[in-house]
């Protein structure tokens, strides 16, 4: 059975009183949960839409990663701190804190035996912890800005994390020895002494042979997103840039986040420029060539795929931003199954 995403449709929304910044499912499919504006992190049951608030951090959750068995959540703040979770419980309280950067912690991801959690953020270091027990295990230091997106390889002996000025390392799991670097600079921008861009987002495919990493490529104006987004795509074995992935011409936004699906496509978020512009979901087949487009009229800067292949969850900003709301709302959009 494979996704048909030309079928995309809306399944469920759910509505908060405050936008969202990232979404993900629990690796049993169970839940979706989205870290809101109000500090809060909110969990929906699937697909039932019975809905629980989570409520300890200091500030924004930035990013959200889950045990290998799904029974754990671990949230990363940008008051410092990590927590742990139990995910279905049903009055969640965090079974641990620490207090892991200097600064916001932007990205986390679970090593793919379960056995490590990487962090990273704004003091532009990488940290590695026991998931079992939140001990550190050890910091690789090597980045010149912030730290925006983590990717375990999945034979679980290397790391990559990639950074504002657009520069991705790859690490040596085991020891923190930074073995190579990817050149993302095209991710990068410096317009009217603004730092914008970074890798926002790693993937790699289901067949190893490929790297993309996703964010704009420049800027007219800065504040009014009149960004030019990109993917860009290189080789795993040369680590060299093979392709980039853009929009038409005339076309203005960002690319926050870019996944493989395990079919072999790619998915893309872009939001358009300016408020009210809305924003799309693109697919892209192994030639590289857009074959559908998923329309919506509410910005977002993140989505996750669900255990199923088929769902797409979306964090959603504000609703009608021009109108004073500050209304968010994830959104599960499914693809159709085919034989």
């Amino acid at each position: 059975m494979k996704a048909d995403p030309r079928q995309t449709h809306v399944a469920l929304e759910f509505k908060h009183p405050t936008s969202f910044i990232t979404c993900r499912f629990d690796p049993k499919g169970r839940f979706v949960f989205g870290s809101a504006h109000d500090r809060s992190v909110i969990r929906w049951e699937l697909p039932t839409g019975a809905k629980t608030t989570l409520a300890a951090h200091d500030s924004w959750v930035g990013d959200l990663a889950f045990s290998r068995d799904g029974e754990t959540l671990v949230t990363a703040g940008y008051d410092d701190t990590l927590m742990w979770w139990p995910v279905a419980a049903e009055a969640p309280q965090p079974a641990r804190k620490v207090t892991a950067h200097e600064g916001w912690i932007r990205a986390l991801a679970v090593s793919p035996d379960g056995e490590l959690l990487a962090s990273a953020g704004n003091d532009r270091v990488v940290k590695l912890w026991r998931m079992a027990d939140g001990s550190f295990v050890r910091a690789l230091e090597g980045h010149e800005s912030h730290v925006y997106s983590l990717l375990f390889h999945p034979s679980g002996q290397s790391l990559l994390s990639g950074e504002l000025k657009g520069t991705i390392h790859q690490w040596d799991a085991a020891t923190g020895k930074r073995e190579r670097s990817f050149d993302a600079k095209k991710l990068y921008t410096n317009t009217y002494a603004v730092d914008l861009g970074g890798a926002w987002s790693l993937a790699l495919s289901p067949d190893g042979k490929h790297l993309t990493a996703s964010g704009l490529h420049k800027t007219t104006n800065p504040l009014g997103w009149e960004h030019e987004p990109l993917i860009l795509k290189f080789d795993w074995e040369s680590a060299k840039l093979l392709s980039t992935h853009g929009l038409a011409k005339n076309e203005r936004g960002l690319f926050p986040r870019a996944r493989f699906h395990p079919d072999g496509f790619l998915i893309g978020g872009s939001n358009a420029a300016g408020f009210g512009a809305g924003a799309h979901l693109f697919f892209w087949n192994a030639e590289e060539l857009p074959f559908h487009s998923f329309k919506m009229r509410e910005t977002f800067f993140e989505f996750d795929l669900h255990p199923d292949g088929l769902q797409v969850a979306i964090a959603h900003q504000a609703m009608d931003p021009r109108a004073g709301s500050k209304e968010g709302m994830i959104r599960i959009v499914r693809m159709s199954a085919k034989l």
